[in-house]
């Protein structure tokens, strides 16, 4: 890359973090742009200079992966970097490439394909861009920070006739049976999609988490009956998301359901008390998890429970969908 380009680059991060940094302190400064299926797309302004640029990633997902179920076989993901205080124009230029990009590869044409970008929550100015282009919000990650007053770690409240406890090898088979009900409850709102495999790797993944000598899943059980569960990754175990935020440690709330007809009876709200007790304790920063934007119970749930959003994914799926 000619130094000429490099400084132009540098200058639009130094940008970019400016502004995140204005409308979000939870923003992260801008990483480096990932290598892409193409060169990078360049926006100039009216006055020649560079306005911001995006780098379009696609990704295959195998069979073999619990990753297939959480979205497309094929995902194509544009990195955007946009400077000024209003990125509406950029941005529609920027999609406009992104899309003429897309449309001469052949992978985007499958039914099973999606084109994403993930957006700052909070920065408001690009979105009419992102809805003109037929991109629509699907999910949130959200972020609660460690209160910084009172006692960190306080006793976590119950929910009335219910105990909470860890769960151990012995509770495969319950743990099991309330992920699954989660993703099926989650296919009405467009986020995962039931795979062949799905049930077969779900049951490995919980396999291999309850042999971990610590447990960081929470069962809730009334009568005998697994009515609830949580389940979460201490910052050692998530540095795969940690750097969404500008905060560190970061822990991952991965997996919170409660049995339909046990909803609205505090049992979530004690679940996730629990995890909150052992992170503030520990001096976690920040805690992140991934929610619907159209299911009607998340986000009222998570804003309750101290969460807000920090990025949005807005998707076109299939990919050829973007317009």
């Amino acid at each position: 890359m000619p130094w000429v380009v490099r400084e132009a680059v540098r200058d639009i991060n130094r940008a970019v973090a400016r502004r995140w940094h204005a409308i979000d302190p939870l923003l992260p400064d801008p990483s480096t742009l990932p290598a892409g299926c193409g060169e990078p797309l360049v926006v100039t302004g009216e006055n020649g200079r560079l306005a911001g640029l995006g780098v379009c990633v696609h990704q295959h997902i195998p069979p073999q992966s619990l990753n297939q179920t959480w979205g497309a076989a094929d995902r194509f993901t544009l990195v955007p970097r946009l400077a000024g205080p209003d990125v509406i124009a950029p941005a529609d230029l920027l999609l406009a490439q992104w899309r003429d990009h897309l449309a001469g590869i052949g992978a985007t044409r499958g039914p099973d394909t999606s084109a994403s970008v993930v957006w700052p929550s909070l920065d408001i100015t690009g979105v009419r861009a992102l809805l003109r282009h037929g991109l629509q919000p699907l999910t949130v990650i959200a972020a609660r920070t460690r209160p910084t007053s009172g006692p960190p770690g306080g006793p976590a409240r119950g929910a009335h006739g219910v105990t909470i406890r860890a769960a151990g090898p012995a509770d495969e088979e319950q743990v099991l049976d309330l992920e699954l009900r989660l993703i099926r409850y989650d296919l009405h709102f467009g986020g995962p999609v039931w795979r062949a495999n799905t049930a077969r790797l779900v049951r490995d993944e919980i396999r291999a988490s309850l042999a971990r000598p610590q447990s960081w899943t929470w069962l809730a059980e009334r009568a005998g009956r697994m009515v609830g569960l949580l389940v979460a990754q201490p910052p050692q175990e998530a540095g795969w998301i940690a750097g969404m935020t500008s905060l560190a440690d970061a822990a991952y709330l991965q997996t919170m359901f409660v049995d339909q007809a046990e909803r609205g009876t505090g049992i979530g709200a004690a679940l996730v008390r629990q995890l909150h007790t052992r992170l503030d304790a520990a001096g976690v920063a920040v805690t992140l998890l991934h929610h619907s934007q159209v299911n009607p119970l998340s986000a009222p749930f998570w804003y309750r429970m101290g969460y807000r959003p920090l990025w949005t994914s807005w998707e076109a799926r299939p990919a050829a969908a973007l317009r």
